[in-house]
């Protein structure tokens, strides 16, 4: 069974630094999407940015130039990164890691293929 868990989360002030980390297990086949996704309170979930199988990722607008998503691969496990710099309030949201075993390329961390962590709050204050 696939298992995602996501660590690094807490409250940095505007400006500051943030590292999340997803630890993904329980697959057999180690070529898959990656992503994160984010959702404040009130609002719907909102994409943040994913990677495919090579390694090349994709952002949203909103956090282009800010955030940097990377991975490890290892033969039954896998970690996924988000570096988040400059942070602004906006980004408060809870952060969820997503792996969709169904793509390769392609991604999108919001589609129903995915599976999801249970998410790790990020708050940023002013």
């Amino acid at each position: 069974q696939v298992q995602l868990v996501e660590f690094g989360g807490g409250s940095v002030q505007a400006g500051g630094s943030l590292r999340l980390s997803c630890a993904v297990s329980g697959y057999t086949y180690s070529r898959f999407c990656m992503g994160w996704i984010r959702q404040a309170p009130g609002k719907e979930r909102e994409r943040v940015g994913s990677i495919d199988t090579d390694g090349a990722t994709d952002y949203a607008d909103s956090v282009k130039g800010r955030f940097t998503i990377s991975k490890e691969n290892a033969e039954n496990t896998a970690t996924l990164y988000l570096e988040m710099n400059n942070l602004k309030p906006e980004d408060t949201a809870m952060y969820y890691c997503a792996a969709d075993m169904t793509r390769r390329y392609f991604c999108n961390p919001l589609l129903r293929d995915n599976y999801w962590g249970q998410g790790t709050q990020v708050t940023v204050s002013s």
